[in-house]
């Protein structure tokens, strides 16, 4: 099968499902806007050709690239694995006369109104929202939705360019934050916990599903530098726990349509059990999660994916063993990486259950923790009770600290 697939070498776990395709038997021929040379040694590997293609976001001009150098092939699949990328994959698709995912349904889970509406006409319980273009629009849907609230970006991803406001002087101000954004969704914030249902579709019916869960929400972590984020793969999600939310989304799958698709929704559940959906995008979760998948079930969801989209099955036992936990890291301080302090400590400690450690060497300069989850690196632990799980998580969100000057 000849599958195009669009940015194959970022984020950093496109390398490893270029991989998947091409080991499953695919040629993956790859576009994207960076040289052949700027991507990771492991896409190069896999790819059967490669095109720099304009600016991705100048979709007319990529199209027309990509028809002018591959037209004459035949391609079975358009792939975009990517969040900013969808609406292209499924423009080329029309363009190269490919099935999949349509352009209405790509935007529908690009634009965060569109999406809302379509999850809420079929009787799911989402925040009130509106859309706006101007500040004007903006003050007029927060005084119809009331405080607090959420401002995003319609087309976002992730927490970034997101704003809790809980009155008009915290509105204002985020305001004066915002004015990169051309169109925002305003929605009723919900105070609740955070939680993910992530899947893999075949013709829209699921394959395969993950219930995650953030501690704390996004928006907190993405607010205070001290805190190191966690997110989590749970064992057990059979419970009454997450029981609303696992049914919720798969009555979001009914509603919007992904075809062969990696789907990853944010969903929140009240305190007085309420379930209310978040938002859905038609991509792997980020931050490494994908791997936190694979060790609670000891697989690889890089080739099970393949398989899925190649085949339409997907083979994989998908017993779950253990919580699966990552721990970001940020340094105290600005700079380079001077010390790294408690690792050993919790390595003594925890061994058998810490499964993987990428932290910035020493040495190193520090990323901008504003920018990326992943910060100045992470640990992944796992464990088959869910609470010396999180006791283990803490210790290396408390105990493990990285200094910078």
């Amino acid at each position: 099968m000849n599958v195009l697939m669009i940015a194959p070498g970022y984020p950093d776990e496109m390398p490893l499902f270029c991989r998947g395709l091409s080991t499953f038997g695919a040629k993956v021929y790859g576009i994207s806007d960076v040289p052949l040379a700027n991507l990771p040694e492991m896409t190069r590997h896999h790819l059967s050709g490669y095109l720099q293609t304009p600016q991705l976001n100048q979709e007319d001009a990529v199209i027309l690239a990509v028809v002018a150098e591959w037209g004459r092939l035949s391609f079975d699949r358009v792939i975009c694995l990517w969040e900013p990328g969808v609406v292209l994959a499924a423009k080329l698709r029309v363009a190269l006369g490919v099935a999949g995912m349509t352009v209405d349904d790509a935007i529908a889970f690009r634009n965060k109104d569109i999406m809302k509406a379509r999850v809420a006409a079929a009787g799911i319980r989402t925040p009130r929202h509106r859309g706006a273009t101007s500040a004007a629009e903006v003050r007029e849907a927060a005084e119809v939705i009331g405080y607090p609230l959420i401002i995003k970006p319609i087309d976002g991803a992730g927490s970034m360019d997101t704003f809790r406001v809980d009155d008009v002087k915290e509105l204002e101000a985020a305001l004066k934050r915002l004015t990169h954004i051309e169109h925002v969704n305003v929605e009723e914030f919900i105070e609740a916990e955070e939680f993910t249902f992530d899947t893999i579709c075949v013709n829209g019916e699921m394959q395969y599903f993950n219930v995650g869960f953030y501690r704390p929400r996004p928006l907190v972590a993405r607010t205070l530098e001290w805190i190191s984020p966690q997110t989590l793969c749970l064992r057990d999600v059979d419970s009454d726990w997450v029981a609303g939310g696992r049914q919720m989304g798969v009555d979001v799958l009914k509603a919007m349509n992904p075809g062969n698709a990696f789907t990853h929704m944010e969903w929140y559940r009240k305190s007085d059990g309420e379930v209310v959906f978040g938002e859905i995008a038609a991509r792997p979760p980020g931050a490494r999660t994908v791997d936190l998948m694979n060790y609670v079930s000891d697989i690889d969801l890089y080739m099970g994916y393949a398989e899925a989209e190649l085949q339409g099955t997907f083979p994989l036992d998908v017993t779950r063993k253990y919580n699966a936990i990552n721990i970001f890291k940020r340094a105290q301080g600005h700079g380079t990486i001077r010390r790294i302090s408690g690792l050993e400590n919790l390595v003594q400690r925890f061994g058998e259950h810490i499964v993987h450690i990428d932290l910035l060497p020493v040495g190193a300069t520090r990323r901008d923790w504003v920018l990326t989850l992943i910060s100045d690196g992470y640990l992944t632990i796992r464990h088959p009770d869910f609470e010396q799980a999180c006791m283990i998580a803490d210790a290396v969100g408390t105990d493990l600290q990285l200094y910078a000057s």
